[in-house]
């Protein structure tokens, strides 16, 4: 749910990007020289951040005929400043610098281009980097009150998921893998990557409207209701998971989460025993607090609760099922008092309907 306005200024931040990278003289990543050897094989990406980093906004890009509209083109990983910075996979660092005062660092991996911000880099244009290798360190900037890192990936002038650089968990079907592939098979590869993602979402598109994993299959989750978890209100859902049109922002976009309504001062309850990793606030989500509930049947789960009144545990307290966290209000982007629910399993965002 971030802002019109954060949406545009990413927006603009991008094309100014595009702007300077076409100054300083870089060539499209589909069309630069030497950026794979004809024999490369498949490279499997990896996370840009040590570990499994939780993924605080997922991809929700703009309509392809209406690229100027509010989106999140990429992907903003949970991290702090000064959090070390990796290549996700092979490539050859193109820029280096500032953009809309933002430190940003990008790599051309051969064909689609990641970008990262802020990032204070460590490496310099030119350098050729390999798959965890260090390019930086997380910086500070206002978009998420220091507490991310925006990743953004591009084919040319198409944003894509930059999760489909991580097992196939994003939603451009490629099965997690990233091709190096010479200039001369470069279009052929594009042409069946495509092909992919339309069968995709012909799939989605035939299917009912349940939406779980971001690209995974439902089944490898369960069945909902059998993991001990509990609604943290009482009210009814009154908006699933899924895109809609944004009742603040009039646009369409991913709703990622589940609103249950409930009366503002209602008691929100931890839907699982865990730990809270962090409380905060943001001008979309309101106060919003976030429970690590570690390893549930094979998955790391982590829950967030937003729009809040106020909450009455904090980062480090051990909370048990059921118990009181926080009070229902209507902070943040709000028409009414209610309680949005969000559900990650392996730092992945899924519909907490599927698993609750």
């Amino acid at each position: 749910m971030s802002s019109g306005r954060d949406g545009f200024r990413r927006a603009c931040a991008t094309a100014l990007l595009a702007v300077v990278l076409g100054v300083l003289g870089v060539a499209p990543a589909w069309a630069a020289p030497g950026d794979a050897d004809g024999g490369a094989g498949p490279t499997t990406g990896g996370w840009p951040l040590d570990g499994t980093p939780t993924v605080e906004e997922g991809f929700d890009p703009p309509p392809p005929d209406l690229p100027w509209l509010p989106g999140h083109r990429g992907v903003d990983l949970e991290a702090r400043p000064g959090q070390r910075v990796l290549a996700p996979a092979d490539g050859r660092v193109v820029f280096v610098g500032r953009v809309g005062g933002k430190p940003v660092v990008v790599v051309d991996h051969g064909g689609v281009r990641s970008t990262f911000e802020p990032v204070e880099a460590s490496v310099r244009v030119g350098q050729r980097v390999r798959t965890g290798q260090v390019i930086g360190r997380v910086g500070r900037e206002a978009h998420c009150q220091d507490r991310c890192l925006h990743w953004g990936l591009k084919r040319g002038t198409t944003y894509l998921d930059p999760l489909v650089l991580v097992r196939g968990t994003g939603s451009a079907g490629t099965a997690g893998t990233l091709r190096l592939v010479p200039s001369s098979r470069r279009s052929v590869v594009v042409a069946e990557a495509l092909a992919r993602e339309a069968a995709r979402k012909a799939v989605e598109a035939a299917a009912t409207g349940a939406v779980g994993f971001v690209g995974g299959p439902l089944s490898a989750i369960g069945t909902p209701g059998s993991h001990g978890f509990v609604r943290p209100v009482p009210g009814a859902v009154t908006s699933p998971y899924g895109r809609r049109l944004h009742p603040v922002l009039h646009v369409w976009k991913l709703h990622d989460g589940t609103d249950f309504g409930a009366a503002c001062g209602t008691s929100i309850r931890a839907a699982y025993d865990g730990r809270v990793s962090r409380r905060g606030s943001s001008v979309a989500y309101g106060n919003r607090l976030f429970i690590d509930h570690g390893s549930v049947d094979g998955h790391e789960v982590v829950t967030a609760y937003n729009h809040a009144i106020r909450y009455v545990v904090g980062p480090g307290t051990r909370v048990r099922r059921g118990q009181v966290v926080g009070y229902v209000g209507q902070t943040g982007f709000a028409t009414g008092c209610h309680l949005h629910l969000m559900v990650w399993l392996d730092g992945r965002m899924v519909d907490p309907m599927t698993w609750l």
